[in-house]
């Protein structure tokens, strides 16, 4: 990647660092909130668009689909544009798609108006981080580091609220024109601050690397955005999109082993420790930190009757937890070691989760408050260093591709944590069903008594009712229950991360990416 520091060139000008990192953080917004802004407006757009209810749902594949396949893209755009030409395309870009999406009539034009938006804003989360590590001295990329996962991690949770609150006042059509300020003012701040660099022409593309790469990944996508509806590999689409990934990225791993410099992949990322120790942390963070958030909701508004507003109410404050540690993180950084922080966010989760273990079918508010708010203090006291971390022994010609890939693998935990939480819920639903379900049977005293009572069918009815229920909430448990043991699993990797490198030269900032 063309960095934006280099110890060699003098300063062109000094950088406006609060309006640059103002300018790229309206932009990772807007593209965070729009990953679940869309979601709770996806029965009112279901009329408009004449759109049945498995078609409906292309809304939201398409641009999770396209944005994995153009993420790997990242780093060889910044070389080819440079970082400021790439990231000045993809604000536009995503703001037009936007503004398409928002006039839509019909459902192809909505699907293609999306894929546009997931094409145009696959850059715009790697780039803002890597732009944020390159302007700032290492002394204070730990603070860029909070300002940067605030972005990411609160735009998905406060999405849903949003989006609500605007389809309810308004309409759908302003979950995405919302977009249109946000981006005009982000495309002014990143034209009139950020300096540029001349791109790097020589760097060839390799077409058979991307080729696939990207068709596994949106292979994989597919088959866990669709394995619920068609019941998994029961279905013949969801066992070729399986085979499609597998034969796919086989091509891609010898392709990259054997291709050397010439690899889509920069192999020289798995050779850095901390890189490679970090990136499976993401993917931890992401399946379990997404898996949650798709959890909470539909057991609050299914098993405890919530209603939407008041789900959005007491699930919100898990986003406050994670900004107030982000907050926390980015200042303790300079005094603590950034592993001790993360070991230390990593047992809060976990603490979390175990209080949600122990949930019963009878919850005050106060009960889903409280576990939100410590789970999410636990993970942005683990996303600042984890940044830091993972970046801090990367060469800075290799911070897009990082980025990228980073990013990529948080996308990818999400989308396998959904899944496998939700085909286990739906499993262990079946099988806390029938333990359960075994003993009503005729040779039962207790529905022998109810049956000397006259007990009607309505009664049966509502034992029926409860039994679903209770299944139900034992699913659940197993689910919180799987995550907290994947969460105490990926503690002994700190082990591998060495301590950030101290005394870097912190003067090193420039320029002139022209």
């Amino acid at each position: 990647m063309p960095s934006l520091t280099t110890t060699a060139a003098p300063l062109a000008a000094p950088l406006n660092r609060p309006m640059i990192t103002l300018s790229i953080m309206l932009a990772t917004l807007m593209q965070t909130l729009d990953s679940t802004i869309a979601n709770v407006a996806l029965p009112h757009m279901q009329g408009t668009l004449s759109a049945s209810q498995d078609e409906i749902t292309w809304v939201l594949t398409s641009y999770i689909v396209a944005a994995a396949i153009a993420t790997p893209l990242t780093g060889w755009l910044a070389d080819r544009l440079s970082v400021r030409r790439l990231l000045l395309v993809a604000i536009g870009g995503f703001t037009v798609a936007s503004a398409f999406c928002g006039m839509a009539e019909t459902l192809p034009q909505m699907v293609a108006a999306r894929l546009l938006q997931g094409i145009f804003g696959a850059s715009l989360v790697p780039l803002s981080q890597s732009i944020l590590l390159d302007i700032n001295p290492p002394i204070k990329q730990g603070q860029a580091m909070a300002v940067w996962g605030m972005g990411v991690m609160v735009g998905p949770i406060l999405g849903p609220t949003l989006g609500g609150w605007l389809t309810d006042s308004y309409n759908w059509r302003w979950v995405f024109f919302i977009n249109l300020p946000i981006g005009a003012f982000a495309l002014f701040g990143v034209m009139t601050f950020l300096p540029g660099r001349a791109p790097r022409r020589e760097v060839k593309f390799d077409a058979f690397g991307f080729a696939t790469l990207s068709l596994a990944i949106g292979a994989l996508q597919a088959m866990l955005d669709r394995g619920e509806q068609l019941d998994w590999f029961s279905s013949l689409e969801i066992r070729i999109e399986a085979l499609i990934a597998v034969i796919a990225f086989a091509y891609f791993v010898v392709h990259t082993a054997t291709a050397g410099e010439k690899s889509f992949f920069r192999y020289a990322l798995l050779k850095d420790r901390n890189f490679a120790t970090g990136t499976c942390f993401i993917f931890v963070i992401g399946a379990v930190m997404y898996a949650t958030r798709a959890l909470l909701p539909p057991m609050l508004q299914t098993l405890m009757g919530y209603p939407v507003a008041t789900t959005g109410l007491v699930t919100a404050p898990s986003g406050a937890g994670t900004m107030l540690a982000m907050l926390l993180a980015g200042r303790l950084l300079r005094h603590v070691d950034a592993r001790l922080l993360l070991l230390s966010g990593f047992l809060i989760s976990a603490l979390a989760l175990w209080q949600m273990m122990h949930y019963t079918i009878v919850l005050s508010p106060s009960d889903i408050v409280w576990p939100g708010v410590i789970q999410g203090f636990g993970l942005g006291l683990v996303f600042v260093p984890l940044s830091a971390l993972t970046f801090s022994t990367l060469a800075p010609e290799l911070r897009a591709d990082g980025t990228a890939t980073y990013s990529l693998v948080r996308n990818i935990g999400s989308s396998i944590g959904i899944s496998v939480i939700q085909a286990l819920m739906t499993r262990n639903t079946q099988i806390a069903h029938a333990d359960l379900a075994v003993h009503i049977n005729p040779y039962n005293p207790n529905l022998q008594a109810l049956a000397a009572q006259g007990s009607r069918a309505a009664d049966l009815m509502v034992l029926n009712q409860t039994i679903n229920q209770q299944a139900a909430m034992i699913a659940y448990l197993n689910d919180f229950k799987l995550m907290f043991i994947a969460t105490l699993l990926v503690v002994p990797l700190i082990l591998l991360v060495r301590p950030a490198r101290a005394g870097a030269d912190a003067g090193a900032a420039h320029a002139a990416m022209d």
